[in-house]
């Protein structure tokens, strides 16, 4: 076994009481394995599959505790009633949205390309899931610790906008299509400001290697790096297509989008998918700007990673309940002249401050901490002016226009209409006490 599995608190739990004999675990006082001398191997894999099916089930769980707090949050924010009164604790509505999708009637398209249209949940669910490989939740906790980490979590999510394409082309459907390159052009259009923010952090770290990143941050990068995690987080909330950017699914223009043809189970994969990725970014965050699982102690390492994963999940859920959804043309606008210049000035300034300081400490990440937030809130003033919507000028009514009442203005016999009555008595009776809410309101 290589020791550096063994450095992993995950693998050496479970592949040392299955192989202890191994001069690895031997070495660090583990006595004899369940598995007989030799059965190494079997040790591993039992290892890995155990490990595998802990995170992945893991994720789903959070993925429903996620639904029903969302839901639950939801109906605060909107004064609705049902997700927290239907069941204790609004328990039973995920409850019977997972029944239903499960047992409604698994409909394809007769011109579908059945192949794709089945390997697309699939291919959408699944770099959702190959990011938690890489996330270290706690002290000697994680899958694994890749030494290009920051890299793998780039490729990985890239791979979304393939799978939503696959989705919409396979189903044969115009409206899933056209909301598939609506999706594709943001999509793409955002992850370069997404890439281009983390390098900031990478030069101050001086790795790609997640623990490494971590172990760098001796005081959190959200304040070293506050435009970054600007970009970053309006970066991330369009590559979830969350609101206020979710125009791929904008239901009054495009039904369901790209997936417009999908029910059943192949729905709820999407579905979860989304949720998933909610999870997902939530972690790369608290990893890559709030110190991951550092904390004080004797708080456990894993309680802090959770404390800060919920923080960040309830401000993406705030953000999304606060704005409304943008224009295509507006959210393209602000990916390239507005989120990418901005990751090009947070590069600057952390280069020249690098050059400065090679190997800054504490007290040096203080002072690019009060550099940098002085330029972030410049330059966000500053691209917030550019983009801005210019002034309107007054206008003049014209002279020509009808004049009509506003407020408790009477509104003249000559402007109003009422069936069977002409001439002179229309006045009259506008102003009979049947009809005084005419005179009164204007209507």
């Amino acid at each position: 076994m290589d020791p550096a599995f063994l450095d992993n608190s995950l693998w050496r739990n479970i592949y040392c009481n299955l192989a202890g004999d191994s001069a690895g675990c031997a070495a660090r006082e583990y006595s004899a394995g369940m598995l007989p001398t030799g059965m190494e191997w079997l040790a591993f894999a039992l290892a890995a599959a155990a490990i595998i099916g802990l995170f992945v089930n893991g994720v789903l769980g959070g993925v429903i505790v996620l639904i029903w707090g969302e839901r639950r949050l939801f109906g605060r924010f909107q004064t609705r009633t049902g997700p927290n009164r239907w069941g204790p604790f609004g328990l039973l509505t995920p409850v019977a949205d997972a029944i239903k999708t499960m047992f409604k009637e698994d409909v394809v398209p007769k011109d579908a390309d059945r192949i794709l249209f089945n390997l697309a949940p699939v291919m959408i669910a699944a770099p959702a899931l190959l990011v938690f490989s890489v996330i270290p939740f706690g002290v000697g906790t994680y899958v694994a610790d890749l030494n290009v980490g920051v890299l793998f979590i780039m490729a990985v999510t890239s791979l979304t906008t393939l799978a939503v394409l696959t989705a919409a082309w396979s189903s044969g459907n115009r409206i899933a299509i056209l909301s598939a390159f609506r999706s594709v052009a943001l999509l793409i259009s955002y992850e370069i400001p997404m890439a281009l923010a983390l390098v900031g952090v990478i030069m101050l770290a001086g790795s790609m290697s997640l623990g490494q990143i971590i172990g760098a941050q001796s005081i959190p990068f959200i304040l070293v790096q506050p435009l970054a995690v600007f970009v970053f987080f309006i970066a991330a909330m369009a590559e979830m297509a969350r609101a206020p950017f979710d125009l791929t699914e904008a239901e009054s223009e495009l039904a369901a989008g790209y997936l417009n043809d999908y029910a059943s189970m192949k729905f709820g994969i999407f579905f979860l998918a989304e949720f998933m990725a909610e999870i997902s970014t939530s972690a790369i965050i608290t990893v890559l700007f709030l110190s991951g699982w550092r904390g004080w102690e004797p708080v456990p390492s894993h309680l802090w990673f959770g404390a800060k994963l919920i923080l960040v999940l309830f401000v993406i859920i705030w953000f999304r309940m606060t704005l409304p959804r943008l224009r295509i043309d507006q959210v393209l606008k602000l990916a390239w002249k507005g989120l990418f210049e901005l990751t090009l000035i947070n590069i600057i300034v952390t280069a020249v401050l690098i050059a400065i300081w090679p190997e800054p400490t504490t007290t040096r990440l203080w002072i690019m901490a009060a550099v940098n937030w002085p330029v972030a809130i410049i330059s966000i003033w500053a691209v917030s002016k550019l983009l801005g919507t210019s002034g309107y000028d007054d206008t003049e009514p014209d002279s020509d226009a009808p004049v009509y009442p506003v407020a408790t203005e009477q509104i003249p016999g000559s402007a109003v209409h009422i069936s069977g009555v002409t001439g002179p008595d229309t006045q009259a009776r506008i102003s009979s006490p049947a009809n005084s809410h005419i005179e009164q309101g204007g209507n």
